[in-house]
């Protein structure tokens, strides 16, 4: 199937400005093609021909439980304090209870509940404890990823708003990759977010002012090609001389040089209509400002569709910013180890409430933008919100705060909040997964099979 390609007669909103791209319902493939049923849907595509997004946003140090999970179950549920700013999209969104990481569990590893709860929750893997060995498992964004991303420009996005990364002394031994990283290529190699919406933008959609960015984008691509050009033309000559080993460890280098060439290629057949906005100034002081700032990155993402395939950490596990925008001036690590007194308790829900109003706004955005195919952006997408850790003051990892967004494109069902009963959270990922049209998909993680009533 052909990818859509936006041209510049959308009407796309970012950054809270109005920008003309292409809406084209003649580009969309006939439904009646997936008439057959979910099973015959191509990748990241809904039955309508839209594209299908997914998203992980991860938030830091659980949740007050108490005050996170609603009343009743199933459609007649009522939000609890924490999840009350998602009122106005109820009919969007689904809360997940009973869904565990049990490999984030201290076991015989103890101490490092953080440093697991942020490199466990899209692998659902048992991290080697070392500062220095690096070992996790391929995340779930990364599987999806890997069978979708050659669709769009970027296979996937990963932003960040942690301001600074440490190196070293991280959490109790545990090296510091896992504490910052949620999305992993590899066991051995995490997607390391971008924390900047400037560089986000700029990779997006190219250096520059409005009206100059298609043509920075385009000479960054000619000069790349003509640095490749030469390293060719280079080799060729050295091939004559090489003996056989050193042949081998050529051909391996060049098919390297080929892949690139390949991306570059594919960079230039889907370069993104030129938003008419300013490009973002760098990181806000506000925390705020800045949060809503990297949702909307991941917004002209998807609406441009430059990915269909994003992580955002708002914050790693065990982060101790304080919250002056709401009067906390403790650090919000400290006020999670509550020891049951309320006056703390009051403030981590507090800070809880704070992040999902941030995530209320966004998901706003998503429903009141268009899609091509007439139904909004939150209809076809599917965004997991949630942390690693369940009650920080315990550390615990069992029955985790999550909330699915999204319609799936018509094949999730929102507006509820199910009790899974003690499964992985893994299973939840090989659900999605094959919504988004990943075959051949076993296991992920712990996982022991699909997430039903999804």
């Amino acid at each position: 199937m052909r990818t859509f390609q936006p041209g510049r007669r959308q009407f796309l909103r970012g950054l809270g400005t109005c920008i003309a791209l292409p809406a084209f319902e003649s580009l969309l493939p006939n439904s009646r093609l997936w008439a057959a049923g979910e099973a015959a849907l191509p990748l990241a595509t809904t039955a309508t021909g839209a594209p299908l997004r997914t998203a992980f946003v991860f938030f830091p140090n659980g949740a007050i439980p108490r005050h996170w999970w609603p009343e009743g179950e199933g459609s007649d549920f009522v939000f609890k304090e924490t999840l009350k700013p998602l009122e106005n999209v109820r009919g969007k969104v689904q809360v997940m209870g009973g869904l565990d990481h049990v490999n984030a569990e201290g076991g015989r590893d103890g101490a490092g509940d953080h440093a697991r709860g942020n490199g466990v929750f899209l692998t659902g893997v048992r991290l080697n404890k070392s500062a220095t060995d690096v070992r996790a498992g391929i995340s779930i964004d990364q599987v999806i990823a890997n069978h979708v991303g050659h669709q769009t420009r970027l296979p996937s996005l990963e932003l960040t708003c942690d301001r600074k990364r440490q190196s070293s002394g991280c959490d109790s031994g545990y090296s510091c990759a896992y504490q910052y990283n949620v999305s992993w290529r590899s066991a051995t190699t995490p997607m390391t977010p971008e924390n900047n919406p400037r560089m986000v933008f700029e990779r997006l959609f190219g250096e520059g002012k409005h009206g100059e960015r298609t043509a920075n984008l385009l000479q960054r691509s000619g000069d790349r090609k003509s640095v490749l050009d030469f390293v060719m033309e280079n080799t060729r000559e050295m091939q004559g001389r090489l003996g056989g080993r050193d042949q081998e460890k050529l051909d391996q280098y060049l098919s390297s040089v080929r892949e690139i060439e390949k991306r570059i290629q594919k960079s230039e057949r889907m370069i993104p209509a030129d938003p008419k906005i300013d490009t973002p100034a760098g990181i806000p002081d506000s925390q705020a400002e800045y949060i809503e700032l990297m949702y909307d990155m991941m917004l002209l993402a998807f609406q441009t569709d430059s990915t269909r395939v994003a992580t955002f950490i708002l914050g790693h596990d065990g982060d101790n910013r304080s919250f002056g925008e709401i009067g906390i001036s403790e650090g919000h690590h400290d006020l999670t180890h509550h020891r049951d007194d309320e006056e703390r308790i009051g403030k981590v829900a507090q800070i809880d409430q704070w992040y999902v109003q941030q995530f209320a706004r966004f998901l706003g955005k998503l429903d009141a933008t268009k899609d091509v195919d007439g139904n909004s952006i939150l209809h076809n997408a599917m965004i997991v919100y949630g942390s690693g850790n369940a009650d920080a003051n315990r550390h615990t990892h069992s029955n985790l705060p999550l909330v699915l967004a999204g319609g799936g494109g018509g094949l999730v069902t929102p507006a509820r909040y199910v009790r899974h009963g003690a499964q992985p959270m893994s299973n939840l990922f090989l659900s999605m997964a094959d919504r988004m049209g990943v075959q051949g998909l076993e296991r992920l993680g712990d996982s022991t099979g699909r997430l039903a009533n999804l």
